[in-house]
């Protein structure tokens, strides 16, 4: 792949007499080039097959909770659960167009960032309009919002926030749809018309749009051989850590496995090794186990959440989301999700470690009918 970054650089001696190449680069222009591409809208059909696959999924590592038999008639569509959106909407590109690692190519500032964590994000929901699971078409626009470069030079990190928009396809796209036929032309300008349709200057107003999602993706340079082994062996050692400041009013613990991790990778069409190929963690990212997704945990907390809401009589219901990321969760390890309400109509969720820190954190609003 052809890299994106203009750079220079120097050579120096090690110590052991071998030469060496230090980059000095200069990332000013990635908040532009990025900002401004164009990624193509992703179509997906509202079916209920892949939530229901994820609540079958999900039944065993839940309490009193069991596997639903069949999906919901489609004759009877139902709304779209809170937050199963995230196995929808997501680029189906040939394998030959992936970066290595198994990553969509559309959201990387290129090469020396080769890297990539989920940092967390943020979600809004229309509660007066919900997706609905009908078979129909919908469409999800999605741009890159902001760029930042930080760190030290030599040690930067790029951190790339993503929007995506959710939205039903119109009448007159459903038509424009119709008649493309596979016609590339015709299927561009429908694109650049839906994404003229979705996309707002601001990220709170929905407009058209049924769900608006904000991605952080952390992008770091490559860790050589030596330095994923000291990473491996800091992971097994306690480290700092946060601790949660409230007890929590519920709680559940689980142990996600390898196969969990498989099957919501193939829900979500999501590749990355981190999540698949133990030695990849271990040998290039530096991790002890494969890693729990990010959206997984989210997953998580927020239908633990949904679960205790109903055990509250059901009045109130998920408006907005907004989490971070804090400490990696590995497969095996087990996982304690925790949540108490802070304020009428707000709730903080989190998940900890098996040392009792908090890997990820957020807050959740809520509203009644």
């Amino acid at each position: 792949m052809a890299t994106l970054l203009s750079r220079t650089s120097r050579l120096s001696l090690s110590s052991s007499g071998r030469v060496q190449r230090r980059w000095q680069s200069s990332f000013s222009h990635l908040e532009r080039e990025m900002t401004t591409r164009k990624i193509r809208p992703v179509f997906d059909d509202l079916t209920p097959q892949n939530s229901f696959r994820l609540n079958v999924s999900l039944a065993d590592f839940l309490s009193d909770t069991r596997a639903p038999l069949t999906p919901p008639a489609p004759n009877n569509p139902l709304p779209m659960p809170i937050p199963h959106h995230l196995l929808y909407f997501e680029p189906t590109k040939p394998p030959s167009e992936l970066l290595p690692d198994g990553t969509n190519p559309d959201h990387s500032p290129g090469d020396p960032f080769v890297r990539r964590m989920w940092a967390g994000g943020s979600v809004l929901f229309d509660s007066n309009k919900p997706l609905l699971m009908d078979n129909s078409r919908a469409v999800c626009v999605e741009g890159i919002r902001d760029v930042a470069v930080k760190g030290k030079p030599g040690d930067e990190k790029v951190f790339v926030g993503i929007e995506r928009r959710i939205a039903a396809l119109n009448q007159q796209e459903e038509r424009l749809m119709a008649d493309a036929s596979g016609e590339e032309d015709m299927i561009i300008a429908l694109e650049d018309q839906i994404r003229q349709r979705l996309w707002m200057p601001s990220d709170i107003e929905f407009g058209p749009a049924n769900i608006i999602e904000r991605r952080n993706i952390v992008f770091m340079r490559e860790r050589s051989p030596e330095e994923a082994k000291q990473a491996v062996a800091a992971a097994k050692k306690p480290g700092k850590m946060l601790k949660p400041q409230h007890n929590p009013d519920f709680h559940h613990t689980l142990r996600p496995d390898a196969q969990l991790l498989f099957r919501y990778s193939a829900l979500t069409f999501n590749a990355h090794s981190i999540h698949l190929d133990t030695q990849y963690c271990q040998q290039v990212e530096g991790h002890r186990h494969l890693l729990v997704h990010g959206p997984l945990s989210f997953t998580l907390m927020l239908t633990i959440l949904q679960q205790q809401l109903a055990k509250e009589g059901g009045r109130e219901h998920i408006v907005s989301v907004e989490y971070r990321n804090l400490a990696p969760l590995y497969a095996y390890d087990p996982l304690k999700i925790c949540g108490r309400r802070a304020d009428d109509l707000k709730y903080e969720v989190w998940a900890e470690t098996p040392e009792g820190g908090i890997a990820v954190k957020g807050t959740v609003k809520t509203k009644k009918p």
